[in-house]
């Protein structure tokens, strides 16, 4: 009897019996691509610390959902940098604002692309915060009912999937009762039930100029020391009627993914955010790493862990090398 009578590499020992035994798959389909729209016609600025990824006018969003779709990518997720901002970000539930706009002509160039919208007033507010501000305070109840005004008025405009970001308490509730009271019961909930006070997120703030004029938002994102505190939100987010969860960051939080998903058994998104996207093209161009396996790597990581959606800046680069049968 020769040794070892157990050879895992046998089935390592060519592509196509690699292929055989793969765990995990990541397809385009369970990819969404975040797209920023900002005022303007024919606009498409890169963002500095974002390299491959661009602030566009509502036309050339429209555009790039076309493409997106014809890439085998069937959700986007839309953040806009308004035409104006106050302190309560009124702007966010203007019937004819830009997001608004944005979905009616996304939907018009590629109808069966699902337009998810993010609902949150960091990007509307004068001072940069996630709602209606007291004295450096978070207003939670007072900015509920603009956070369903704003629902609605994407709701009205055609949007397939709405999805809450401000960690405001009670905020599915408040959501699914006024989408339901306003004729859109319909319409799904993409819940950040667990979104962190993460340092990952400083591209994102210049891609969306949302950083706040003061303070922090810790007092209502969550801290990345807890584990328990996170499922409590996910139990408390389902109970109120959301459809799909979502845990952000992912990359340093994988272990929140695997256990949402073991445990609630529901739909499970994670966010590839804007500083774990500009580490790896950082590196990558300082040529320390292979791009394009470090994408695999990270977003396959997610897939495994149990996200069946994937919100990530790398969706259309992903699709591309999956249509080109090099992914």
């Amino acid at each position: 009897m020769s040794f070892p009578i157990q050879r895992p590499r046998r089935l390592r020992r060519t592509p196509t019996l690699r292929s055989m035994i793969k765990e995990t798959t990541l397809n385009p389909e369970a990819l969404i691509a975040p797209l920023f729209i900002v005022p303007g016609d024919k606009v498409k600025r890169e963002i500095g610390s974002m390299p491959g990824q661009y602030q566009l006018s509502v036309d050339m969003a429209a555009s790039k959902a076309s493409q997106l779709f014809d890439l085998g990518i069937r959700s986007v997720i839309l953040f806009a940098i308004p035409e104006s901002k106050d302190e309560i970000g009124s702007s966010a539930w203007n019937p004819q604002g830009i997001i608004p706009r944005a979905i009616k002509a996304m939907k018009a160039a590629a109808p069966e692309l699902i337009v998810t919208t993010d609902l949150c007033f960091c990007e509307y507010t004068s001072h940069g915060h996630c709602g209606i501000m007291k004295d450096g305070v978070l207003q939670n109840d007072e900015t509920l009912g603009n956070l369903v005004r704003q629902a609605l008025v994407h709701a009205e405009a055609g949007a397939d999937l709405i999805a809450p970001s401000g960690m405001l308490d009670g905020m599915v509730r408040s959501l699914r009762h006024g989408l339901d009271e306003g004729g859109f019961s319909h319409l799904p909930i993409m819940s950040y039930a667990a979104k962190f006070a993460s340092a990952f997120y400083g591209p994102f703030r210049e891609a969306v100029q949302s950083a706040p004029e003061y303070g922090d938002r810790k007092s209502y994102q969550m801290d990345p020391a807890n584990f328990e505190e996170a499922m409590r939100e996910v139990a408390l987010d389902i109970e109120e009627g959301a459809d799909i969860i979502m845990v952000k960051p992912a990359l340093s939080f994988l272990d929140i993914v695997r256990e949402v998903k073991r445990r609630f058994a529901m739909p499970t998104a994670a966010y590839n955010v804007s500083g774990e996207y500009a580490m790896i093209k950082a590196a990558a161009q300082k040529g320390w790493i292979d791009e394009q396996r470090v994408m695999l790597e990270v977003l396959t990581s997610m897939k495994r862990a149990g996200a069946d959606l994937i919100i990530t800046y790398f969706a259309e680069a992903f699709a591309d090398l999956r249509q080109k049968g090099l992914a």
